[in-house]
């Protein structure tokens, strides 16, 4: 006797197992994305190495060359360059954790947890939300941790004096623009995840695109006023990241002058958003043997 095998009950669940109208709409988009998402802060609290990476490194880097520069380095309005580069760490922190996070794309195809999330009755859309919102909530707090970190440090002697920093005028903003940088940059990880079979391949590609990319965004020098390097600093969407970022934590306006202004920087990294978001989803959506193996 013939055995008819097929992968139907994969791809659509029983009628009668969902319920009826919000709560089905909640099981079928907004439960995955929370599943997934729980998953990725799970993971991360297993592996507790990564704290060391994703925000021991950015704190002593932040340390280390603000000392190193602090005296040969004038900012903007006068700051230090501890002070000049303390967003910019902040935003090194948010690439970081989505460098850790979306490297995980790959681990799930080898292990085969991600072949069992895409025959899963889920759209693709949740699936990419689930990731981004799971990487987007361990930026957002590891970030908050070094901003809170960073003046007791420079408070207690470690560190020159600086003057910026989280308020409780300013915490709501920031949390809502870590949170739109964080989503962001967990995206476009996503997009260099997907396609790649090997984590080497993604460190490669680290190496000589997202640490240049934040390099040259404003994070560590400001744009120089002529020259090539001036127009690629322009050009990189993160440079108005990086630029809203040090727009709220600043304290004083002189040092502001030189950055683009605020609908400048919300509409460029808005749209940046919804485009590393739109490419995801449709890298997604794409059927390959890539995603069966």
């Amino acid at each position: 006797m013939k055995t008819l095998v097929t992968t139907e009950p994969l791809l659509m669940a029983p009628a009668a197992s969902l319920p009826l109208g919000r709560s089905s709409s909640f099981v079928t988009c907004w439960l995955p994305v929370y599943t997934l998402a729980e998953r990725e802060l799970v993971r991360f609290l297993r592996q507790r190495t990564r704290i060391i990476g994703a925000l021991g490194q950015p704190l002593i880097f932040w340390m280390l060359f603000g000392a190193g520069l602090q005296g040969s380095f004038q900012g903007p309005g006068g700051v230090s360059y501890q002070e000049y580069f303390f967003a910019g760490v902040a935003v090194m922190i948010v690439l970081f954790t989505a460098i850790f996070s979306t490297i995980s794309v790959i681990e799930d195809r080898r292990e085969g947890f991600l072949q069992g999330v895409l025959v899963a009755p889920v759209s693709r859309l949740s699936i990419v939300l689930g990731k981004l919102c799971g990487g987007t909530i361990l930026a957002v707090g590891q970030t908050l941790i070094f901003l809170l970190v960073g003046p007791l440090i420079a408070w207690i002697g470690l560190a020159p004096e600086i003057h910026t920093g989280l308020t409780w005028s300013n915490l709501v903003p920031v949390i809502g623009w870590l949170t739109v940088l964080g989503f962001t940059l967990t995206g476009l990880g996503f997009v260099i995840a997907w396609p790649m079979d090997s984590t080497h391949g993604f460190h490669a590609i680290m190496s000589v695109f997202l640490l240049p990319m934040w390099l040259l965004s404003g994070a560590v020098f400001p744009a120089s006023d002529a020259g090539w390097l001036n127009w690629v600093i322009r050009l990189n969407p993160l440079t108005y990241g990086v630029a809203g970022l040090r727009r709220l934590l600043a304290h004083d306006p002189a040092s502001l002058e030189q950055l683009p202004s605020w609908p400048v920087c919300g509409t460029v990294t808005g749209l940046f958003c919804v485009v590393c978001l739109a490419v995801a989803v449709g890298l997604t959506q794409r059927r390959t043997v890539h995603n069966v193996r």
